[in-house]
């Protein structure tokens, strides 16, 4: 039977199920199969019952969310009106990514297993769950699934015999091409290429708008060990709606000091410039990229060289070392029997990828700048809760910003990519610009005036729920009750005259744990058992919502609910689950 196309497509929040399908993508050209990798919202979901061979790679988010850029395929897959024949010409298998101390582990991998069965397609595999809890992580799971999938794949389509397997220390060809300048454009828009500050259509990662920062204020006490910004941003003239409970993402760029480290260990001219060309006809350059674009600007706004790299990275480089030791060791680092000294070597002490490429310098120097965009994943952007209310401050749009810095057993401390960056930057110097855009956040409000609502946040995962409360207060909505909790009342309790000021006029009910102020440690969780009388009563008996923001905040905060008086479970739908505030 001729080999038919296979199909790979991905959702993917943080890049892992980008980088698994990728890797798909490459194990099926070293076996001589035609193969596409798609993200599942860049698909044409309507052309799926045409498809014979499909691997589906999914992430779950949050609180068991499909990833954003599958969410319209999602919602398409799941109509009630698709046939139940809809997908019986298709194969398919389905790789879940999750974390298996979340309640919802996998969950968009399994209901997405379901339906494909329910539409008439047929499973070439048991359904695959990746755990990033397992010590090995998702390879774990992955590397014995991906080799039964093979198995069955090139059973049932398999190649001619004369087209052997290319061997995995043969690189493949790069994706693209990049071709160098003699001299640079007379003219160039690097710094407004997408970005702008009067964009044509609403603000999107594909042009974001370039915000003049106002303020960038440390909010926490000087002698507390945690950085915490107050940012705000002027947004007249950008076209930018939000509500409370939306998120702002923010495309962040590499240190100036690591883009230089990064050219010197690749023998790189930071100021040459480069078109790029995509070496297979159907494959879209990046449209974050401009054409022509200088080094300086590849490796500060799009190549991630502050993250950690996965496996993939090491196996790309092995490929392209010509130092036979180095060679060695990037081959054990990329194996499935090296997988933990790996964890040891990169995962563990938060290594990077410039400090990898640093580490391997014969290799480093070596690469061919047509493999960049192969090797190094593109700069995520980070989301941040929105902290103020348009109803409060009309054409601002603020974000509170816990700035991530911590020590391993490596020398130069770990610093979060966006956080620091944020951090760097000071208005008070000159004009300083930051692109950004709005998405809608897992977080919606009543809009009933006498429904109450009960909000969880201890620490910047307060930061929602200011929004939320100065937009209530902004329409006259009472029934606002706050539970806040934070280190100290002098060092780290964000807003505290704003509340009280709330609090004096009646427009809101403020309970505080200050867990280091007492021998005993008090959190948000005890205050909750506290007063869970009140709690109970305002859910089972006025209707209220319920809802949790911070980081690791929701498990701990709910046990409470579990031991109140009566407690019956039936108000669980007016629980609400906000984001993790892990922005970095």
């Amino acid at each position: 039977m001729p080999s038919p196309g296979l199909l790979v497509l991905f959702g993917s929040q943080t890049g892992t199920a980008q980088d698994v399908a990728e890797r798909l993508g490459r194990d099926a050209r070293r076996r001589r199969l035609d193969c596409r990798v798609q993200a599942l919202d860049s698909y044409s979901v309507v052309n799926l019952i045409n498809e014979p061979l499909v691997v589906f790679v999914c992430a779950t988010a949050g609180q068991g969310e499909p990833p954003d850029n599958m969410k319209n395929f999602w919602r398409f897959i799941f109509r009630k009106n698709l046939p139940s024949t809809s997908l019986c010409q298709m194969d398919f298998a389905v790789l879940g990514l999750g974390d298996s101390s979340y309640a919802k582990f996998n969950f968009v991998a399994k209901k997405l297993y379901r339906r494909l069965l329910q539409l008439g397609g047929s499973a070439l595999l048991p359904l695959c769950l990746g755990d990033d809890q397992h010590e090995l992580g998702p390879d774990a799971a992955v590397d014995p699934w991906l080799h039964d999938l093979w198995e069955k794949v090139l059973w049932l389509y398999p190649v001619p015999p004369d087209l052997g397997v290319i061997p995995t220390g043969v690189p493949l060809p790069s994706t693209f091409t990049l071709h160098f300048l003699l001299e640079a454009p007379r003219t160039c828009s690097e710094e407004q290429h997408g970005a702008s500050t009067d964009p044509q259509g609403p603000p999107s990662e594909w042009q974001p708008f370039l915000a003049p920062m106002v303020t960038n204020q440390r909010v926490t006490g000087p002698s507390h060990f945690q950085d915490v910004r107050l940012i705000e941003f002027d947004i007249t003239g950008s076209g930018l709606s939000f509500a409370a409970g939306d998120v702002v993402l923010i495309q962040p760029e590499n240190r100036a000091s690591d883009l230089g480290r990064f050219c010197q260990a690749l023998g790189l001219d930071p100021d040459q410039y480069f078109t790029l060309q995509p070496r297979e006809p159907g494959v879209p350059c990046p449209a974050q990229l401009p054409q022509p674009c200088s080094v300086r600007h590849l490796v500060a706004h799009y190549l991630d060289i502050a993250s950690v790299p996965r496996r993939s990275f090491f196996e790309l480089l092995a490929c392209l070392s010509p130092h036979e030791l180095e060679r060695e060791k990037l081959l054990q680092l990329s194996s499935p029997q090296g997988q933990e000294e790996l964890y040891s070597y990169c995962n563990r002490p938060r290594r990077t990828i410039l400090e990898v490429l640093c580490d391997f310098p014969h290799t480093a120097g070596a690469i061919p700048a047509d493999y960049l965009l192969d090797l190094i994943p593109l700069i995520r952007p980070r989301a941040f809760s929105i902290a103020s209310s348009l109803l409060a401050h009309p054409l601002r749009l603020q974000i509170l910003v816990a700035v991530v810095q911590y020590q391993t057993r490596l020398k130069e401390p770990r610093r979060g990519l966006c956080s620091s960056w944020l951090a760097s930057l000071d208005p008070g110097q000159g004009p300083v610009y930051v692109p950004l855009w709005v998405r809608p956040g897992g977080l919606t409000f009543p809009e009933t005036p006498d429904t109450p609502v009960i909000m969880v946040g201890p620490g910047t995962g307060v930061a929602p729920f200011r929004a939320a409360i100065q937009e209530r207060v902004a329409r006259d909505q009472t029934g606002n009750f706050l539970f806040f909790g934070c280190r100290w009342r002098d060092q780290d309790f964000y807003w505290e005259a704003e509340w009280l000021q709330l609090e004096r006029k009646g427009c809101l009910m403020l309970f505080t744990a200050f867990s280091r102020e007492q021998e005993r440690k008090i959190y948000v969780q005890h205050r909750l058992r506290e007063l869970g009388p009140l709690v109970w009563d305002l859910l089972d008996r006025q209707g209220a919502y319920f809802y949790l923001a911070g980081r690791r905040v929701g498990s701990l905060a709910l046990m409470p609910l579990t031991t109140l008086p009566d407690s019956s479970g039936h108000c669980a739908s007016r629980v609400r689950h906000g984001p993790e505030e892990f922005s970095c």
